[in-house]
């Protein structure tokens, strides 16, 4: 039937110039863009991570067939200090971590909030603390914030020490704010103004509306970025040992140095610290990519 019967667009031509509708090829409502971190890091091949493993154990036996301290020493060197780098340097790291990200959603979810408020006065200082605190560098606001707190608060008599971890918490939350700010902002608007609408449309007031209808929505939308920003923020950790926080490339350090900085430890030490940190976030980041799936709306 249709071979006969001409369809205009189809086998003969078009009688009007207006504009064809395309298929929609949209993304997901609400999935996340910024899990870039995250998806490399569970994507990575098995084979990339034996190659760097390989590359790790090459070096160290070249620079040590002239010397009698054999790689053998240095490992076991690395085990006598196993206790003193895990459990007085790592868990520093995920102390810092844990905090930095408590402190950071909690102002976060406070800021992106305030971005989406209809009040001029609260969303642009808003925006405006978000944008520069997202966009400077990491190491600059810990030397920032060392710099500026002080090492003890007086109290009349009393005096109270700062130390030095505390002041990383504080440098590390500054972007982790910033960043979950733009997370819980982005999921907002993620979702369809049509549940504004039907809000508005049985008299709910824009609080009840918030609340009740659109963070319920929003909350396992910002589950993988939030857990995909926890890893970077561990990762990141390691900066502190800039400031003099006793973590685990301090402690390594430190080990190294009770043991006459020989140069057949660095591998070893390093090595170790690479994998305790990759032990670490690469289970968070396959449990984002998986909750990224599960939880992405479907069109």
């Amino acid at each position: 039937m249709f071979g006969k019967k001409p369809i205009p667009g189809i086998n003969t031509a078009p009688s009007t110039n207006l504009a064809v509708l395309k298929p929609f090829t949209g993304k997901p409502a609400g999935e996340p863009d910024d899990l870039l971190f995250s998806r490399w890091l569970a994507n990575t091949p098995a084979w990339a991570w034996l190659v760097m493993l390989a590359l790790l154990l090459v070096w160290p036996l070249t620079s040590s067939a002239a010397s009698t301290y054999t790689m053998t020493d240095a490992f076991q060197a690395l085990v006598r200090w196993l206790p003193f780098i895990i459990t007085g340097g790592f868990f520093f790291n995920i102390i810092i971590s844990f905090f930095s990200m408590l402190i950071g959603t909690v102002f976060g979810v406070v800021l992106g909030l305030m971005q989406i408020s209809p009040v001029r006065f609260i969303r642009w200082p808003a925006q405006a603390i978000t944008q520069i605190f997202r966009n400077s560098p990491w190491l600059v606001l810990l030397f920032i914030v060392l710099l500026a707190l002080p090492y003890e608060i007086e109290f009349g008599d009393t005096i109270i020490r700062i130390p030095d971890w505390v002041k990383a918490v504080f440098g590390l939350c500054l972007p982790i704010m910033a960043n979950i700010s733009e997370v819980v902002r982005g999921a907002i608007n993620s979702v369809p103004s049509g549940q504004w609408e039907a809000a508005e449309s049985m008299a709910y007031t824009r609080h009840q509306t918030l609340w009740q209808i659109i963070l319920p929505q929003c909350f396992k939308r910002m589950i993988p970025p939030w857990m995909n920003w926890y890893a970077i923020l561990t990762m990141a950790t390691p900066l502190c040992s800039l400031l003099g926080v006793e973590e685990i490339i301090t402690l390594s350090r430190q080990a190294i140095e009770a043991e006459n900085n020989r140069p057949e430890l660095l591998v070893p030490f390093y090595g170790f610290a690479l994998f305790i940190f990759f032990a670490y976030c690469y289970p968070i980041a396959r449990a984002t990519i998986a909750l990224e799936r599960r939880y992405a709306v479907k069109l």
